[in-house]
């Protein structure tokens, strides 16, 4: 899901319906850091919400790349995380406020969602109307409902968000309804027609196909994407930049295009409007800072502050002074009138956006922590006369050049006066041999030790070699790849697909699981789903009074068809009726793991796996999830066994008789095939027939020409009473290819370290002479 840069991760859930549709829906879990009340990677927007009241608290809203949002209380010397809003399931990449408290949000997820600010984190409404990345919002003045998106592809919408939050009809709706339950919602997903806007004119224009439901008013216009949105007070204006290097003005009220101003010479990432509309401000990755004046639709400053891309910018409430960051790490004051500028601080990382609070200023960067710093808002004035200021040039290359004469400017502030910490990203992964672990180093560099299916840290290495310690954990086995990783949440999402989640297995004697007879197989994948989705199966029994379906009932209609449709599908029945959620797959409860899904009308959603209610749509979550957890059916799986020659060694006197190939579990250790050869020498060669119910080996499966003798892998079990046989034990090497193989090798493993090659595995057996 997330293999690129930029991933698309939820295109199936594209209200245009993606022209990429995907055979079978994955399901992806993120796994959630000790310490869940801070971000683990960059912070992309900030929203403050400030108390009307003189005792209220004042909050701060910081969406992250991790895909989530939080609410901060602010106190004069520390901010406490008061909830997470957690729909999300890609990078959070703008928020805003509007109306009676409303936060809305916007996604690489393709959706904006709106959220209750003081809630403790439900999501109340889910927008549809992208078709790709949404990456900027805008809103009108404090009090008023109308709400900007923009993104990719030089899709621009505008919202009324009052409007889109009414009450939703039950079909052909662009919006899902989550308030019920905080996810699932019984819109259908619009027509793709109904989303091609009517006019084709440079206008904005409504989307009249629409009868029923919400529909945002397009802008159409940009041929390419858009990166900075700004509207005045009143809404009436509206100021979209992108990479068309071309400053777009729209009038909201009459639907039509207005402008456009040119004059930067790259990307526009930054815009800023005056309360009256009559003003702008740009950014631009030109370096540049640009004030325009709409009314006479020309650029009246240009500021050469930065010696990169500008990619925040903040204003006093005058707009006398803008504050500004970017890629150079470097915080800026510029009076607009006077062109006087100071450096306010220096930080380690690129500024993505800033919100002035009071006398102080907020600073969002690509890190996970956000930091405060003086500002001086009401009396910007202040830091001038500290002195260290400079006038900024208008020409882009003037700042660059007199920071190549080395006459850099001293920053004013040394040190943030409050900074809300987040924990470091991951940043490197590795998934180990045994598909179980993960080894990881985050930005901070250090090395941890992750077992996927539990969720959790096992070992915290400190800051070590991520190639050493790889090389220190390197095990000779072979366990086929069950699940695929990325960390571009900053944290491990594993996602597990229909085509792959059923190919490991593993001896429940290999994970420890007391009770269970050593012998029985543990599917890795089936246990791991039963691990996620416990807490949703035990609600959803008691939502519907009933215990869960016995092995081989449907669960609904749904599932019944899809089973039908894969027949295929085998029940498992070395787990047949075992709900048996076993240690080596019990999720944290205390940092539980989310479950992400890309849904069916709703669209992609998250949730942790201990916040499932059983109220979601059962169609939100892959069928043959479903399938597996209800009904014990795993999809048809590769071939879980692996056939073989059992030769003598050359100039061996001992020979056993074997009919041809042999056929095992892949997962059958060497000293299972050491026995096979033990019981063949001590029986003196009987028909194979009469060892069949001993469960040592038996007629192999159809399909070969010859009977194929199945090594099987409950022989031997221990603690079972020696045989006459086994007191007269003779001693049995096996080797493949001259190497003596160690008598805890899987089949597999052998396969795939010793012998290499893609034919059928040959194995030499020699009797070791007693020492």
């Amino acid at each position: 899901m997330y293999f690129s840069a930029m991933h698309r991760v939820a295109s199936t859930g594209n209200a245009n319906n993606s022209t990429r549709p995907r055979k079978e829906k994955r399901l992806t879990y993120v796994l959630n850091d000790s310490d869940d009340t801070k971000h683990c990677a960059g912070i992309n927007c900030l929203a403050l919400l400030t108390s009307t009241i003189s005792d209220g608290s004042d909050y701060l809203f910081t969406g992250s790349r991790d895909g989530r949002l939080k609410r901060w209380a602010l106190a004069e010397d520390a901010a406490t995380c008061s909830a997470t809003f957690e729909s999300h399931v890609d990078w959070v990449n703008d928020a805003v406020l509007v109306g009676d408290n409303t936060l809305v949000s916007c996604s690489s997820d393709t959706t904006l969602k709106t959220w209750n600010a003081l809630s403790a984190g439900t999501c109340v409404r889910t927008h549809r109307q992208h078709t790709d990345y949404v990456t900027c919002l805008a809103a009108a003045g404090k009090n008023s409902n109308i709400v900007a998106s923009g993104g990719l592809g030089g899709e621009v919408f505008v919202w009324d968000i009052e409007a889109a939050l009414a009450p939703v009809s039950k079909c052909n709706d662009a919006m899902v309804d989550e308030s019920s339950n905080g996810i699932n919602g019984s819109a259908n997903l619009l027509p793709s027609t109904n989303l091609r806007t009517i006019s084709s004119s440079h206008s904005i224009s409504l989307h009249t196909a629409q009868t029923q439901g919400y529909i945002p008013i397009a802008a159409k216009g940009h041929k390419e994407s858009v990166y900075a949105l700004a509207m005045d007070e009143g809404g009436s204006i509206l100021v979209s930049g992108g990479t068309e290097k071309v400053v777009r003005v729209w009038d909201t009220r009459s639907g039509s295009k207005i402008l456009k101003l040119k004059g930067h010479t790259d990307n526009i990432r930054a815009l800023l409007l005056d309360s009256t509309g009559r003003y702008c401000l740009s950014g631009s990755s030109d370096s540049m800072i640009r004030l325009w004046d709409i009314g006479q639709q020309r650029c009246v400053h240009s500021y050469a502050v930065h010696t990169d891309s500008v990619w925040a910018l903040a204003s006093t409430p005058t707009f006398s002074h803008v504050y500004s960051g970017g890629r150079d790490f470097s915080l800026y004051l510029t009076d607009l009138q006077t062109r006087e500028s100071s450096l306010l601080c220096t930080g380690e990382h690129p500024i993505r956006q800033l919100a002035l609070h009071n006398d102080s200023i907020w600073v969002a960067s690509t890190d996970s922590s956000v930091h405060r710093w003086p500002a001086e808002g009401c009396d910007p004035q202040k830091i001038f006369q500290r002195g260290n200021s400079f006038l900024a040039g208008n020409l882009s290359f003037s700042r660059a050049r007199v920071s190549l004469e080395g006459s850099t400017p001293v920053p004013i502030y040394k040190e943030p006066t409050l900074t809300i910490r987040g924990t470091p990203g991951i940043v490197q992964h590795e998934v180990l041999n045994n598909k179980r672990h993960v080894l990881t180093k985050d930005t901070s560099d250090s090395v941890k030790l992750w077992e996927i299916t539990k969720g959790v840290v096992v070992e915290d290495y400190g800051k070590v070699s991520f190639k050493e310690k790889k090389e220190e954990l390197f095990e000779m086995v072979s366990v086929p790849g069950w699940f695929t990783v990325d960390t571009r949440l900053g944290t491990l999402s594993v996602h597990l697909d229909t085509q792959h989640c059923f190919n490991a297995e593993m001896y429940s004697a290999d994970l420890n699981i007391v009770g269970k007879p050593e012998d029985d197989k543990v599917n890795l994948g089936r246990e791991t789903l039963k691990g996620l989705l416990t807490h949703w199966l035990r609600k959803r029994k008691q939502r519907m009074g009933s215990p869960a379906p016995a092995n081989g009932e449907l669960s609904g209609k749904d599932v019944a068809s899809r089973s039908l449709i894969h027949s295929r599908a085998e029940v498992d029945v070395s787990s047949e009726n075992d709900a048996t959620v076993y240690p080596p797959f019990e999720f944290s409860v205390v940092s539980p793991p989310s479950i992400v899904t890309e849904g069916t009308h709703g669209g992609p959603w998250r949730k942790k796996i201990t916040d499932l209610d059983g109220t979601e749509d059962e169609k939100d979550f892959p069928w043959w999830c479903l399938d597996c957890v209800l009904n014990n059916r795993l999809t048809p799986r590769e071939n879980t066994k692996c056939s073989f020659y059992l030769q003598p060694c050359e100039g061996s006197s001992v020979q056993i008789l074997t009919q041809g190939k042999l056929s095992a579990p892949r997962i059958l250790r060497i000293h299972k095939v050491i026995n096979y050869v033990v019981e063949k020498l001590v029986l003196d060669n009987k028909p194979l027939d009469n060892l069949h119910a001993d469960g040592n080996f038996a007629p192999g499966v159809a399909g070969s020409q010859s009977l194929l003798p199945v090594v099987g892998d409950g022989s031997f079990r221990s603690g079972s009473g020696l045989k006459p046989w086994q007191k007269l034990r003779p001693s049995i090497e096996i080797l493949c290819c001259n190497q003596v193989l160690s008598p805890d090798m899987s089949l597999a493993t052998v396969r795939a370290y010793i012998w290499k090659k893609g034919d059928d595995l040959i194995l030499n057996y020699r009797v070791v002479q007693s020492r």
